[in-house]
């Protein structure tokens, strides 16, 4: 089944995971706060938010130099992600309202699939903590492509996952780089506003809508 949106007819439907179904994007600065002070580098959590973003090997060369050699760098972002995953799994669950979203779509007949930035490891915590894995018809994470958003790879895989060309796909997302992701494989996109503000999609014109979370929704 299909519905009409925009003049164009949506037939599957690619979810993002970190920000978008579960709010977590404040858990990582925690997570980097607590590792960066480890290593030497006391920063308040504003500073953090503000200032550590990218790669994970990549902010830890940006921030200490030649201190780690690459072999070091990724030992510490596994910690970092270790590190994750333990403060957030007493506070792990979907935004308000994503289960009855499911399904929803169940009832529409629309396949449904996941294309994250996130690593494997964590993709597979929040899928096994929430016995969530056999709600989708696939699961892409970072592992899966060789190019990062806001390169389409990670969302045309997902697709092409549930069987479904991209561009009949709404894609939800919560960061401007996601969103774009989903332009440049010509997605609409539906942005949930957890971490970011939508003045920051304004150059943007793959957006729906705006919504906080998923509680009453309908792409009807």
């Amino acid at each position: 089944m299909s519905i009409l949106l925009k003049d164009r007819k949506i037939e599957g439907v690619i979810f993002d995971m970190d920000g978008t179904m579960v709010d977590n994007m404040m858990v990582h600065h925690r997570a980097w706060q607590r590792i960066l002070a480890k290593y030497g580098i006391d920063l308040p959590l504003e500073d953090v938010k503000e200032r550590i973003h990218g790669i994970n090997e990549e902010i830890l060369e940006r921030e200490f130099g030649d201190r780690f050699s690459p072999v070091e760098r990724k030992a510490v972002a596994d910690e970092k992600e270790a590190t994750y995953r333990q403060i957030f799994k007493p506070e792990l669950k979907l935004l308000e309202g994503l289960p009855d979203f499911f399904n929803y779509l169940d009832e529409l007949q629309i396949p449904f699939g996941i294309g994250t930035a996130a690593p494997g490891p964590n993709a597979d915590f929040v899928l096994d903590e929430l016995a969530l894995r056999p709600r989708f018809k696939t699961i892409v994470h970072a592992g899966h492509v060789s190019k990062g958003k806001p390169n389409p790879e990670v969302f045309e895989k997902a697709a092409a996952g549930i069987g479904v060309p991209l561009e009949k796909c709404i894609v939800f997302e919560d960061s401007p780089t996601g969103a774009e992701a989903a332009s440049r494989g010509g997605a609409l996109s539906i942005i949930v506003t957890t971490t970011h503000e939508p003045q920051e999609f304004s150059h943007l014109n793959n957006i729906l809508k705006f919504i906080e979370n998923f509680k009453g929704l309908t792409l009807l």
